[in-house]
């Protein structure tokens, strides 16, 4: 009688044991599985509405253009950057837009600038912001962004009395500001490599 005791007791704690995790494995499988199929259905909808962004973005940046050249690279210090040239109802170069970043406060500030093809910045956009809410946030507001609109090469960043080429800083948030305005000025820079190069 003994023996089948701990025989019985034997089977019922490998039962236990392998019962839970065969169950355990189908599951994940089946989790796997549903995850793989959900990626696939919605990977090609998150791409489409990442381009119809960026062609938006464009927009705003460089109202004056009516269409945009396929993405093109120009390289600075040894990094490359993306820019597209936007080109008028007559097929006339109406400037660039550049997408480039800086050091922020909570991470990389991703900023969208279009340039007019005299090196004046037409429009800008944040296009990647993770700074402090109510501080460093309120670069992606109107207000702030709308002060890059005619600036040239060397924008710089005023907490008091800016001038002429320089922005008013948000208040509790220099180093957005300043990543902002770093960005602006690293596609300046870059703008005038394309045009250098007879982009």
């Amino acid at each position: 009688m003994r023996k089948n005791t701990a025989s019985q007791k034997s089977g019922g704690t490998v039962r236990e044991i392998v019962v839970p995790c065969i169950t355990l494995t189908v599951t994940c499988v089946i989790i796997a599985l549903l995850l793989a199929v959900t990626n696939g259905i919605t990977a090609p909808k998150i791409a489409e509405l990442q381009v119809q962004t960026q062609a938006e973005s464009r927009q705003m940046v460089l109202p004056d253009a009516e269409t945009f050249s396929e993405e093109k690279t120009v390289s600075l210090d040894g990094a490359n950057y993306t820019y597209c040239e936007g080109l008028d109802a007559q097929g006339n170069c109406a400037g660039y837009v550049f997408t480039t970043s800086a050091k922020g406060y909570g991470g990389d500030v991703v900023v969208m600038s279009g340039v007019d093809p005299n090196g004046k910045v037409t429009g800008i956009q944040t296009i990647e912001l993770n700074e402090t809410a109510g501080l460093g946030m309120k670069a992606a507001e109107e207000d702030f962004l709308s002060q890059f609109e005619g600036k040239t090469a060397g924008i710089g960043v005023a907490k008091n009395d800016p001038g002429a080429n320089d922005i008013q800083a948000l208040t509790g948030a220099t180093i957005t500001s300043r990543a902002v305005t770093d960005s602006v000025n690293v596609a300046l820079e870059l703008y005038r490599l394309v045009k250098e190069g007879g982009a």
